[in-house]
């Protein structure tokens, strides 16, 4: 029984042969570890909280799949917990013991979260920090992945290409930022201040923020928007201004969220693989639970995704 248990728990002093043996003996049987008696035998609740304060249902549900997934296959229950305020960080601790959080952007970042579960000696994990010293969990290089899209554009003859910002706060905001200007300087581009503004990673930023970009006596010929309701946002300012989408003015967005392949002209994106970062984010807090010195920041893949929402530059622009 005491394997059985090592086996369940993931513990490494088990060898492999013996490993796949029980495992497969308890998929025959269909056995299920006793929640309870795990948590009186280990002294821990086999609880991992969800920590959210994340505006996108869409990578707000990329990630629950994501986190469950790993969950499950440990054996650890999950409890999704939205962190708005201060206050709610303590709410964690009064409905559940957790033995590990999963944290997601803003709240990475966020000093106060950070500090209150460092108080509690309570392991984490990060989603796309945007500080990844000292971190574990999983992220992609938003830079490069921004810095790619941007030249893309560059390539297609735009000059004037304006970029909406994500949330204040958000590591996903500065790191993308940081792309964009690297890939204008690589093109050979001017930085224009006015072709940036703010947006909150939501749709209607995205209208906000295109008709203040669309306005502009020299307007951009392509917007780069943060993620991809930003973008969605985006194609239905340029459709109120009569505004053929790519013909007129390219767009593109990031995160290849469904939305991006569900609107019309669908979103040129950077495809980050939220679920699989959730996932691998979630399997590095187990590892650190059962020992604190384990643990790692894991950079993912990214890649880019050509749709009908971005085109060549329009003739008359390119001599701008």
């Amino acid at each position: 029984m005491k394997t059985v248990s090592r086996v369940i728990n993931g513990e490494p002093s088990v060898r492999e042969g013996t490993r796949t043996r029980v495992v497969t003996a308890m998929e025959k049987l269909n056995y299920r570890p006793d929640p309870s008696a795990r948590r009186l035998a280990g002294q821990r609740s086999y609880e991992i909280v969800l920590a959210y304060n994340n505006p996108s249902r869409n990578y707000l549900m990329d990630v629950v799949s994501g986190v469950l997934a790993a969950s499950r296959s440990h054996h650890y229950n999950l409890v999704l917990s939205p962190i708005t305020s201060p206050r709610d960080i303590d709410e964690i601790f009064v409905h559940a013991h957790p033995d590990g959080v999963v944290l997601t952007p803003p709240l990475t970042d966020d000093p106060v979260v950070v500090a209150a579960l460092n108080r509690r000696r309570l392991p984490y994990a990060c989603l796309s920090p945007h500080d990844r010293k000292a971190r574990i969990g999983a992220y992609i290089d938003d830079a490069a992945a921004a810095r790619d899209l941007v030249l893309a554009l560059a390539r297609l003859g735009h000059r004037r290409i304006g970029h909406i910002r994500g949330a204040r706060g958000h590591g996903a905001r500065e790191w993308r930022l940081v792309g964009y200007k690297q890939a204008l300087r690589d093109a050979g581009l001017p930085y224009d201040p006015s072709l940036v503004v703010d947006g909150e990673f939501l749709f209607e930023s995205g209208v906000q923020g295109a008709r203040k970009l669309l306005a502009l006596k020299q307007p951009p010929t392509a917007i780069f928007a943060a993620n991809d309701d930003t973008a969605a946002g985006v194609l239905r300012a340029a459709a109120e201004l009569g505004l053929c989408v790519p013909r007129d003015l390219s767009v593109c967005g990031f995160d290849d969220t469904p939305v991006a392949g569900q609107i019309l002209p669908a979103l040129t994106t950077v495809q980050q693989p939220i679920t699989e970062m959730a996932r691998i984010t979630t399997l590095q807090l187990i590892e650190r639970i059962r020992d604190p010195k384990a643990g790692a920041m894991e950079r993912i893949d990214y890649r880019l995704i050509q749709r009908e929402s971005v085109g060549p530059a329009p003739a008359n622009s390119r001599r701008r």
